[in-house]
């Protein structure tokens, strides 16, 4: 059973909104620290948004200050990433993320448990 899986992903104008949705396959992920990476064409992934499954702490990347919100469903075992204002340099494959032995604001590829399998967000201009 694949542990984490993505949705939301798509094609959407600049300044338009999109929600991603990781589900996660069972409430081990209570420990994790869940977050969302994107990737782009010719660049290293890169952490957008993190949190604590508690909700207690969370990181945000710069570029997405303020456009951006991660939250979670505990009910529904699931992590959001609601994105607004969004801009062309947005456009990039992101992936959900858990991590056991990190925090949100040093959570990092190299030490990631899980990963999603990836949803594309376009952002055309």
């Amino acid at each position: 059973q694949v542990p984490l899986v993505e949705s939301g992903g798509g094609l959407v104008q600049a300044g338009g909104s999109l929600r991603l949705s990781c589900a996660a396959s069972d409430r081990t992920f209570s420990s994790y620290i869940m977050g969302w990476f994107r990737q782009a064409p010719g660049k290293e992934r890169e952490l957008v948004a993190a949190m604590h499954w508690s909700g207690a702490s969370t990181y945000y990347a710069d570029s997405v200050k303020g456009r951006f919100t991660i939250s979670r469903d505990n009910a529904k075992n699931t992590v959001y990433l609601q994105m607004s204002s969004l801009t062309p340099e947005d456009t990039a494959v992101y992936y959900c993320a858990a991590g056991l032995r990190t925090t949100p604001q040093n959570m990092a590829v190299k030490g990631t448990d899980y990963w999603g399998q990836g949803t594309q967000v376009t952002v055309s201009s």
